[in-house]
């Protein structure tokens, strides 16, 4: 098992739950754009994006984790997984047409 990190930035309140692509923000952080329909209350929208990438990874939720940004838009993941999902994560964060 290997554990992997991931930069995201999340888009509360969108009309579905989907990863939209790579994004970069003014300093040139790069970052993995992921909308979800739960609203930042009591965790919720949190809780969805660990929903939305673990199952666009193939893992169970248990397996991704929010660790820092709890409660802001650009979000810190831990993902724990096979050293393969390296290749995905860098695939995302490559491509700007996104993925769904």
């Amino acid at each position: 098992m290997t554990v992997h990190r991931l930069a995201v930035r999340v888009q509360p309140g969108a009309s579905a739950d989907r990863i939209e692509g790579r994004g970069t923000d003014d300093s040139g952080r790069v970052f993995l754009k992921v909308r979800v329909r739960a609203r930042p209350e009591d965790g919720a929208a949190n809780a969805a994006v660990e929903v939305v990438v673990a199952k666009a990874l193939g893992l169970p939720k248990s397996a991704v984790k929010v660790v820092t940004g709890g409660k802001t838009r650009i979000k810190g993941l831990q993902i724990e997984g096979s050293p393969d999902l390296a290749g995905v994560i860098e695939g995302w964060l490559a491509d700007e047409r996104g993925t769904d």
